[in-house]
């Protein structure tokens, strides 16, 4: 299955490419935050498939009542399980906590007790489809993995305990500008999981679950 995923910044090009039909094929649109939720918008309508995403730390606090907090005509999928075109998703938004009271922050602590929630919706994959995840779409990357020592771009350590317990085939983040400008490996693996930062866009191919 042929994904488009975006993160971290509106690509001028996105726009121009999309009409000309460039993203013919495209099954799936996965955002992995910090992005105009009017470019998610324009994304969704153009291509016109399912377009998951998460906040990043620099997006507001999701209220779907609020225009301004929510991408219409997408799926927030913070916190969530879905299966989408035969793929099980789930999502985890937000950074490590650098600055008091800021939206879509929390402290590693915080962090292990919001991603409880996820757990029943992969224990019920399993129970149903034989194993608990295949696409894990965060905005932040695990702790040690593609991130680095300073205070707004280290790891979440609970990405890294949810890729050795439900061992999905993917796991595809954002939040790491300089990681792909200064041209620092983008792909990482950890156990079976292929870890690919996304910045600003790329293409994947997504192989179908065994």
């Amino acid at each position: 299955m042929k994904a488009l995923v975006v993160s971290d910044q509106a690509v001028d090009r996105i726009y121009e490419l999309m009409p000309q039909g460039h993203f013919v094929g495209v099954k799936m649109v996965l955002a992995c935050g910090d992005l105009p939720y009017d470019y998610l918008e324009y994304i969704v309508t153009i291509l016109n498939v399912p377009l998951f995403y998460v906040p990043g730390n620099h997006d507001p606090a999701y209220q779907p009542q609020l225009a301004s907090a929510h991408a219409a005509g997408c799926i927030n999928l913070d916190l969530r399980t879905t299966r989408s075109q035969g793929q099980l998703l789930a999502g985890f938004g937000g950074s490590i906590r650098y600055r008091a009271n800021a939206a879509n922050q929390y402290s590693q602590a915080a962090a292990f007790w919001r991603a409880t929630a996820l757990v029943p919706g992969l224990v019920r994959n399993r129970l149903a489809y034989g194993r608990f995840l295949d696409v894990f779409v965060t905005h932040s990357p695990p702790y040690g993995i593609h991130d680095d020592d300073s205070s707004a771009h280290r790891g979440l350590k609970v990405i890294n305990w949810i890729l050795r317990w439900a061992k999905p085939s993917y796991h595809l983040h954002g939040h790491m500008h300089d990681l792909r400008r200064n041209l620092a490996p983008d792909v990482a693996r950890l156990g079976s999981t292929a870890i690919l930062n996304v910045f600003p866009y790329r293409m994947i191919e997504i192989q179908d679950a065994a």
